[in-house]
């Protein structure tokens, strides 16, 4: 079992499809309801990493069809980890670098390219985007860019698209619960009208650098001859895709899948030139082992998977980089975290949800589950990074956040009366604080880590938890009906136009979340804040940095105030690792180029292509 960063594409009713985070391994990506009436929506699902056996890692053998050059090729690892099924959006479940969501811009490009380091977005198919109104988003559209077979993209292609995600349950679809239409501004631009009655500026931002174009002359073809069903749409391998980015589908087996640099790209016109690499190689290996040993060994450069230690690559001579040169080594891009069930008794306190919180040793989570790439935790709905910092008054709610305190911990059970008992569990007005069992899947190894690390920590104050890791299914299933005493999963990760709010949606708003027993998609442990439903609501029509600054403020300190939920570790969006051994010049924090660790190939990361040199 490979690992998985956390992938969760929030959407359905308030926040459409946005990136949680890009996966290790290749899988359909999850959504969650958002919003009023919430429509039936895949889980939110993250597998981390597991340990697997360590088979010798092999480069693909010399012969193999269309072999390219070493110093023209760019080889990569960690977005996929079986033979490819198809090339197809609509599929599903495309093979890279067609998988939605991590690794836009290589084949297909999005309208504009977001950036983890600054949260913005940056012009590629689209120029700029305004407001026009209050209700409408203009696009205004690259003149210069084609389709590599030579036609042009236009406004139709746009509109187009977006409209195959109202016509048919796919990725994008849950943007149809804002937008109410999607026209044509003339050939070169476009306009986003949104919904009156559920307005979300947010998720409108977050489409337009989410949503791969597709060419409208060669799908409608496709839609045509399979008389308008997706089930039949599905079915199409689509093996050389007519896109508009800077590489084509050149060849893939079992083993690897290759693209090769469109030198007609219409980008030379946005970029100034070409992409350095010639060609780009996913090698498909067995499992983390056998790709981490080809990575040391210089035969893949640019690593998206869990290495544990990384630092002992370069100790060993290696020429291996991080884009955090320092612990933690990795950018965070998600908080997995642990859900209180808010009905169970003992745990309906907050006061012993908060105990729970501060017993928790973050530090060994880090060390033993993360390898050390989790930095200290600092208890926000905001990610410690300047893209989701700025919108909150650190200062403000300071005094609310935890830290492991033991003491400190005992000492707030004393004070409500939770009383030891003759075991050493505490009781509490007549309930016994455990046993409650904490739970994530089976086989997710670092999530199985940190859950035992809980469990000690708990004891330590008089409360009895015990873990309990049963097969995926099951976990998914207990999620999402409330049958659970704490539960861990990831609240919506990732960097998009959309957070931190979407973050704080998954956790606390209640408005559209059913009783217990039956299937919520976000929200699992059913806190209920009419406040902060208040404020999850306006958020999104506010654009004043000053009130959404306080507005955030206040909506966290409610959440470390109730304590809904802990998070136990900063994980990160991308394990963005260099072997520099033929390629060299990648981007790193420092480097004054506001390049993203973002694999070279999604979103703004795509410009690193642009820098890398043998």
């Amino acid at each position: 079992m490979k690992l998985k960063k956390a992938t969760s594409l929030i959407g359905s009713l308030a926040m459409a499809v946005t990136l949680l985070a890009a996966c290790s391994d290749v899988q359909p990506p999850s959504a969650s309801s958002q919003s009023k009436a919430p429509e039936p929506a895949k889980p939110a699902t993250t597998q981390p990493a597991a340990t697997p056996a360590a088979p010798a890692a092999q480069a693909p053998a010399a012969g193999d069809v269309k072999e390219t050059p070493r110093n023209e090729t760019l080889y990569i690892a960690g977005n996929q980890w079986g033979a490819p099924t198809n090339f197809n959006l609509l599929s599903g479940n495309p093979a890279f670098p067609i998988n939605y969501g991590n690794s836009r811009e290589l084949i297909y490009e999005t309208l504009f390219m977001v950036n983890m380091l600054d949260g913005k977005l940056e012009p590629l198919l689209g120029t700029k985007y305004n407001w026009t109104d209050d209700l409408t988003l203009k696009v205004e559209l690259n003149k210069d860019a084609k389709w590599n077979d030579g036609k042009p993209f236009t406004s139709d292609d746009v509109v187009y698209t977006y409209q195959l995600g109202k016509k048919y349950q796919i990725n994008w679809s849950s943007f149809w619960t804002y937008i109410e239409d999607v026209t044509a501004d003339g050939p070169n631009a476009v306009n986003i009208k949104m919904k009156k009655e559920t307005p979300n500026k947010l998720t409108v931002l977050d489409s337009i650098e989410l949503i791969p174009m597709l060419p409208k002359h060669v799908w409608s073809d496709i839609e045509t001859k399979a008389n308008n069903d997706l089930a039949t749409i599905r079915k199409e391998f689509n093996p050389n895709p007519v896109a508009t980015g800077p590489y084509k589908m050149y060849f893939y087996n079992d083993q690897k899948i290759t693209v090769a640099r469109d030198d007609n790209y219409w980008g030379k016109s946005l970029f100034g030139k070409l992409p350095a690499p010639k060609y780009i190689t996913h090698v498909i290996y067995k499992d983390n082992a056998a790709g981490d040993l080809a990575f040391k060994a210089g035969q893949v450069d640019l690593s998206q998977q869990f290495t544990p230690q990384i630092w002992n690559f370069w100790k060993d001579g290696a020429p291996v980089k991080t884009y955090l040169k320092d612990a933690p080594y990795y950018l965070p891009g998600s908080m997995p975290s642990i859900f209180f069930n808010m009905s169970k008794k003992g745990l309906d306190n907050k006061e012993v949800r908060r105990a729970i919180a501060m017993s928790i040793d973050y530090k060994k989570i880090s060390d033993l589950a993360m390898s050390g790439y989790s930095a200290a935790m600092q208890p926000s709905l905001t990610l410690n990074t300047d893209a989701e910092s700025k919108y909150v008054d650190l200062n403000a709610i300071k005094p609310l956040q935890w830290t492991t305190d033991v003491a400190g911990a005992n000492a707030l059970l004393d004070k409500i009366g939770a009383k030891k008992g003759a075991d050493g569990i505490r009781v509490l007005d007549g309930t016994r604080l455990g046993p409650w069992d904490i739970e994530c899947p089976y086989g997710w190894s670092d999530w199985n880590a940190s859950l035992e690390i809980v469990a000690q920590s708990a004891k330590a104050i008089g409360i009895e938890i015990r873990t309990k890791f049963p097969e995926q299914p099951v976990w998914n299933n207990d999620l999402q009906t409330g049958k659970f005493d704490i539960i861990m999963n990831t609240p919506a990760g990732g960097v998009s136009p959309s957070q931190p709010w979407n973050r704080a949606r998954t956790i606390m708003y209640s408005k559209g979340v059913p009783a217990i027993g039956e299937m919520a998609f976000w929200n699992w442990g059913r806190y209920k804040n009419d406040k902060a439903d208040q404020l999850i609501d306006q958020i999104p029509a506010v654009s004043d940095m000053n009130k959404l600054k306080e507005m955030y403020t206040e909506l966290d300190k409610m959440w470390l105030t109730d304590v809904p939920s802990v998070p136990l570790m900063y994980r990160p969006w991308m394990f963005y690792t260099m072997n520099e051994s033929v390629w060299k010049g990648f981007p790193v924090q420092g480097d004054g180029t506001n390049i993203p660790p973002q694999m070279g190939y999604d979103g703004a990361g795509i410009k690193a292509l642009y820098q890398i040199h043998n």
